[in-house]
């Protein structure tokens, strides 16, 4: 913690390491169904549009996550920064902005699989997205929006913390913040 109250938290180079060689497994899984699809005899699974689909899905999808992780194993900013302010994320692909606290009217815990994230649920969810001017980016969230009511989310994979850290600590600052 800073002195003036801020607490930045840093990225986890081990977890986004991790995160790399995890993503460069995936798009040559991806590669080799494109190239070179295994031979299935089940009438689904078999099928060479659902190969080649699954091959370009796990190409993009994981390409996406190995540049990301790529480019932020050279990031020196921290990952999360609070503040009496709200909360700078620079932790993942998406936003990166500050999510103000006033702003904030809901942290929920959403999941995919296993994974767990935090979702604010944010008063002027239209605000967040006209900011971001990348469209891949702004894609991702627009789906986030779609899918969890909220484009701004919050995952602690790539930071030095754990995910009931991260919620215990973000949901005591919100109720400080906005009182």
């Amino acid at each position: 913690m800073t002195q003036d109250g801020q607490i930045e938290i840093p990225l986890s180079k081990q977890k986004m390491i991790l995160t790399l060689l995890g993503s460069i497994a995936f798009v040559g899984l991806g590669i080799w169904f494109l190239i070179d699809p295994p031979k299935v005899s089940n009438p689904i699974l078999g099928n060479p549009a659902v190969i080649f689909i699954a091959g370009l899905a796990s190409l993009l999808f994981f390409g996406l996550v190995a540049v990301t992780a790529f480019r932020k194993l050279s990031d020196k900013k921290a990952g999360l920064i609070i503040n009496r302010q709200g909360i700078i994320d620079n932790s993942g692909g998406t936003f990166g902005g500050l999510v103000l606290w006033a702003d904030i009217e809901e942290i929920k815990v959403s999941q995919v699989m296993s994974q767990k994230f935090l979702t604010f649920i944010v008063r002027n969810p239209q605000d967040y997205l006209d900011k971001v001017t990348n469209p891949l980016k702004r894609k991702g969230m627009e789906m986030n929006y779609r899918t969890y009511d909220s484009p701004i989310s919050i995952s602690a994979n790539s930071l030095q913390t754990n995910f009931d850290n991260l919620y215990n600590l973000l949901t005591e600052k919100l109720k400080e913040y906005k009182s």
